[in-house]
């Protein structure tokens, strides 16, 4: 760890734990400047442990939290301002990057980087530096700006979540039919065949 750090930072990481024995955890569990104070393996689980331990870094696995996963980012960036947010990923969504970026998170690493290179990540945003990987960063801005508006993102993702058109209805205080609506016109804008469809095209280009 750099020599800047002054006290150990409490760290947050999510990471499915039945993964390779060689994991972030136990990397962070040997190193001095850094104290890990929770785990996580589910977006509910993050933003949980995250208000009871309060980290000064969390580390999101942002493929293991899955279509959930930016709306995690962004609710832990609102509910803990200081914590500083770095993603790890394995599958290049220029959408989610782009969308990563304007959470302000501190850094946007790939999984197979060296570990020594994610405590050193993990170092420099505790001191309030930003780390993005070269490669990530072009693809955040190459990437296309998604057609949808923010409310027909947000139902499409919280039907993409599993959830039926009238508990949707009840979570945004809309009608069935407002939803039904939201969902066909995105639906529309996506070219899509129907409303699965739709939620694969979106997933895929990182708007969910």
């Amino acid at each position: 760890m750099t020599a800047g750090v002054r006290r150990r930072l409490r760290v947050l990481i999510t990471e499915d734990t039945r993964l390779r024995s060689n994991t972030l955890a136990a990397l962070v569990r040997r190193e001095d400047g850094v104290q890990l104070v929770a785990q996580a393996t589910t977006g509910r689980a993050v933003l949980a442990a995250a208000t009871e331990c309060r980290p000064d870094v969390a580390v999101l696995d942002i493929d293991l939290l899955g279509i959930e996963g930016l709306t995690v980012i962004e609710e832990l960036r609102a509910l803990l301002p200081r914590c500083k947010v770095i993603i790890v990923t394995g599958v290049i969504r220029p959408g989610h990057l782009r969308r990563a970026i304007a959470a302000n998170v501190s850094g946007l690493i790939v999984k197979d980087v060296p570990g020594k290179q994610l405590l050193d990540a993990i170092d420099q945003a505790g001191t309030g530096a930003r780390v993005i990987a070269p490669q990530l960063a072009m693809a955040a801005l190459d990437a296309e700006s998604s057609p949808l508006s923010s409310r027909e993102t947000e139902i499409l993702q919280r039907y993409a979540g599993g959830y039926e058109i009238p508990e949707i209805a009840a979570q945004v205080c809309l009608s069935g039919g407002t939803v039904r609506n939201y969902l066909a016109s995105a639906t529309g804008k996506l070219g899509a065949r129907n409303r699965a469809h739709a939620v694969r095209i979106a997933a895929e280009a990182g708007w969910l």
